[in-house]
């Protein structure tokens, strides 16, 4: 131990210090199961460190405090699936398709990542407080809506969709209708009588989705 005035002795070179990279994506991996299972109130630092397999030092090192961390795990969570929306090429299908797509597809991202659902519950808890702070999260959903909205012009350049729809109502027409029905389930299924985890009601859902998007941006045939 170093006497009072003594320098501190320099720190045992480690793995983390070895692959910093590498660090940084297990701590926010497990910042992610931590904030997605207990929020972020209840999420613990000890914890999240014990689960990346550091200590809490290492831990603050990278990522300053914890709400600094929060908000890398949602940046993280966001930049996620907005990179798998890139990757459908919609402006490769036709519009209607494309419509179809991008609604089967978020339906499928929350089914199989329920913590991005979780992380997405306690930020808005928070009033989106956090992601208010982010440039990083502005400019990849202004591309991600760049995007759909050429979709909706080519729509109604060949008079398949009505003109002037706003690609982020459209947008919040899919997540609302598969976060409703994925968020609240085990309620509804329950009073209603129907198992609607059951793969017939996710697949019956998943076209139902495609449906209304589709109908809402086509466009209205003229009168006769």
């Amino acid at each position: 131990m170093a006497g009072r005035g003594e320098p501190a002795a320099a720190p045992t070179r480690t793995a983390a210090t070895r692959d910093p990279d590498g660090t940084a994506r297990a701590i926010l991996a497990a910042a992610t199961e931590e904030f997605a299972e207990k929020g972020l109130s209840g999420a613990r630092v000890d914890a999240i460190a014990s689960r990346a397999g550091i200590n809490k030092r290492m831990l603050y090192h990278y990522y300053g405090n914890k709400e600094a961390l929060y908000l890398a795990v949602l940046e993280a969570a966001y930049g996620r699936i907005r990179a798998a929306e890139a990757e459908l090429e919609l402006d490769a299908l036709e519009p209607e398709a494309s419509l179809a797509r991008l609604a089967a597809f978020t339906f499928d991202y929350y089914l199989a990542n329920p913590d991005f659902l979780s992380l997405l519950a306690t930020e808005n808890l928070h009033r989106a407080a956090h992601i208010r702070t982010s440039e990083r999260l502005r400019t990849m959903h202004a591309t991600f809506i760049g995007d759909l909205d050429r979709v909706l012009a080519r729509g109604a350049a060949i008079g398949v969709f009505r003109p002037g729809i706003d690609a982020v109502d459209i947008y919040i027409t899919i997540a609302a209708l598969g976060v409703f029905y994925l968020s609240n389930r085990w309620t509804l299924g329950t009073v209603f009588g129907r198992d609607l985890s059951a793969a017939d009601r996710i697949d019956a859902w998943r076209s139902h989705m495609g449906d209304v998007v589709r109908a809402f941006a086509r466009a209205t045939p003229a009168a006769s």
